[in-house]
């Protein structure tokens, strides 16, 4: 892809949300995002392709190796 679409950063407060990955039983597809620890909501941030999406999802954020966990 030549032009990639620009991520807007969201702030996410890390007492009320926590980095969660989701990942696809089926197909393996991964998204990176945050679930609210009150109602288990998840918001999608971005799809994960490669490891390098996932360490610009952790850049962008300042989330630390160990934060985040990966739900199926």
């Amino acid at each position: 892809m030549i032009f990639k679409k620009k991520q807007e950063r969201q702030a996410y407060d890390k007492n009320i949300q926590k980095p969660m990955i989701r990942s696809s039983i089926c197909t393996g597809e991964k998204v990176a995002g945050f679930q609210d620890m009150r109602t288990g909501k998840f918001t999608e941030i971005m799809l994960i392709r490669t490891p390098a999406d996932l360490d610009e999802f952790r850049r962008l954020y300042g989330i630390g190796e160990r934060e985040i966990s990966t739900q199926y």
